[in-house]
């Protein structure tokens, strides 16, 4: 663990143990004051002077809500925020220095903030519009709370110290219901925390083990492409990619710590709350003092580690990892997008251009759609149907080809450059790339076979069925 992660995860910790003085702040102008300027504190702390691009660019992005007509302002913000996000990273074609590795997940969260609350904008302004012509339309206080919403709001949501260093992301409702509603004082803050904070442990222990005996640098040495066996680095990708997931599932974990200590995003179970949207039933009617019922913090919770896991699909895994960006980009862009046929591809463009500009990001993220077909032709040849022992065989086949394969990708993510990617995969021939196009040639193949089995036998069920003449 290096230097930077090590200031990282005392600023986490830092930020846990505030949550449970801030949590009781009684006023909540002074508690939304005290959670801003820690924010602030946080980012000065981990960027130093770099972190005046955040300030600007969160000023921009403000403006942009704001000023702009409701009905373009999430365009508008939307591109502001990820224009800004283009030259945060090309600061140094500008003439201005490289920003530190830790503010860019910073900016990254502050980007999706600002950019969501201005389609929360436009959306809810639309509902206003459509109420108008119809009184069917069901709207709420929030809709309209939010055409008004001001720079000073946004920059408070956009500095809230909770989710401020590795999100995760809120909507603008979730952090205004914070102050707005009692539940945090109410919620099992104490309890909820120290169960992850377990959790976060024993993925630390595992990432700083692992991380000892395969570090990911020695995959960049002579040593390893001249006298390791092809099996070998073939094979390397699976501890690298286990490193990988412990040291994001302890930063996750520690950041849903940040939020459960203070109380964020806690609400009563029957409000049906979604990972990162909140609550989809009402819930302002729920009173503390005598709700009997459970508290959930499902609104923060940005991966479930088990599914993640357990899961022996891809496409089921991806539901259960970085849970609250998806709502994001589900909302934002897969939904809105006009064309159906290329919604998809955008989502992850966009998804890829978030996370960053350098191969190993459109390498990973791009590879996925095309391992998570390839999955889709394979569980309906063979999975879909299978039951008993057959089944347990085909799901253990199905997640190790599914770790297998994003432990491939995932090294590409890590290797960052093209040079470095392409080295270590010109040493494995490729092997992955090759495996998934045969699969996906024999998979095509026989899945036209069966179709044109299946209309054979319908054919001939239908001429039994016929009367003789």
């Amino acid at each position: 663990m290096n230097i930077d992660d090590v200031i990282y995860v005392v600023c986490l910790l830092a930020c846990i143990g505030a949550g449970n003085y801030v949590r009781k702040v009684p006023d909540k102008t002074q508690k939304k004051y005290i959670s801003t300027a820690l924010g602030i504190l946080m980012v000065f702390i981990v960027s130093g002077w770099n972190s005046f691009h955040c300030f600007v660019s969160a000023l921009l992005g403000a403006a942009a809500v704001i000023y702009v007509h409701p009905s373009k302002c999430h365009l508008a913000a939307f591109t502001v925020m990820f224009g800004y996000l283009a030259f945060f990273r090309l600061a140094s074609m500008f003439g201005l220095p490289d920003p530190p590795g830790h503010i860019n997940m910073i900016q990254m969260i502050m980007t999706l903030k600002i950019a969501g609350i201005g389609f929360e904008k436009t959306a809810s302004w639309k509902k206003l519009k459509e109420r108008e012509k119809n009184e069917d339309v069901e709207i709420s206080e929030y809709d309209s709370i939010i055409q008004s919403v001001n720079i000073v709001e946004i920059l408070h949501y956009s500095f809230n110290y909770i989710g401020i260093l590795t999100g995760p992301y809120y909507r603008y409702r979730t952090y205004r219901d914070y102050f707005e509603t009692p539940f945090s004082v109410h919620a099992p803050t104490w309890k909820t925390t120290l169960d992850r904070l377990k959790y976060a442990g024993f993925y630390c222990s595992l990432y700083l083990l692992g991380n000892s005996i395969w570090p990911l640098e020695y995959a960049l040495t002579d040593e390893f492409y001249n006298e390791r066996s092809y099996f070998y680095r073939l094979m390397y990708v699976w501890p690298t990619f286990i490193i990988f997931r412990m040291r994001i599932y302890t930063g996750l974990t520690l950041s849903e710590c940040v939020c459960t200590m203070a109380g964020f995003g806690a609400y009563p179970v029957e409000a049906d709350v979604v990972n990162g949207g909140g609550p989809r039933k009402p819930y302002k009617h729920f009173n503390p003092d005598t709700y009997k019922g459970e508290y959930t913090f499902t609104a923060i919770v940005n991966t479930n580690v088990m599914d993640v896991e357990k899961s022996p699909m891809f496409r089921e895994t991806m539901k259960h990892w970085n849970i609250c960006v998806q709502y994001w980009l589900a909302v934002n862009v897969y939904k809105l997008f006009p064309s159906k046929k290329y919604r998809t591809v955008v989502t992850l463009l966009v998804s890829a251009y978030w996370h960053g500009f350098r191969p190993g990001h459109y390498f990973c993220l791009m590879g996925a759609p095309f391992y998570v077909h390839n999955e889709d032709i394979w569980d309906k040849l063979i999975r879909k149907d299978a039951t008993g022992t057959k089944r347990r065989i085909l799901d253990f086949l199905f997640w190790f080809f599914k770790f297998f394969s994003g432990g491939y990708m995932g090294t590409a993510f890590l290797l960052v450059t093209f040079e470095k990617i392409w080295r270590f995969y010109s040493s494995v021939y490729h092997t992955c790339y090759v495996a998934w196009l045969v699969l996906l040639v024999v998979g095509t193949i026989w899945t036209k076979q069966k179709k044109a089995e299946e209309k054979r036998r319908k054919r001939l069920e239908e001429s039994k069925a016929e009367p003789a003449d």
